[in-house]
C-alpha cells in the first residue's frame, strides 16, 4: 500500500501488522513481535535525513510505550 498526502499535509506515516518474527537478542535467535513503519512525504518541503530522524524518535517510543 502507498499512502497519499494530500495538500496541505506533507507527510503520511503508515503502520504494518504485528507479526511475529526471529530477533537476535544478546547472540542468540528470539521471536519478537515486530511492527513495518513506513513514511512517505512531499520532498519539496522536507528531506530524507529529517523523515529518518523521526521514525527512529517513533521506534524509540513504541519500544517504551509507557513514554507515549
Amino acid at each position: 500500500m502507498t499512502g497519499i498526502i494530500y495538500p496541505p499535509q506533507v507527510a503520511i506515516l503508515g503502520f504494518g501488522r504485528v507479526v511475529t518474527r526471529p530477533w537476535v537478542v544478546d547472540g542468540r535467535i528470539e521471536t519478537r513481535p515486530l511492527v513495518t513503519v513506513s513514511l512517505a512525504a512531499d520532498h519539496r518541503v522536507t528531506d530524507g535525513h529529517i523523515g529518518g530522524l523521526y521514525l527512529a524518535a517513533v521506534g524509540r517510543l513504541l519500544q517504551e510505550p509507557d513514554k507515549l
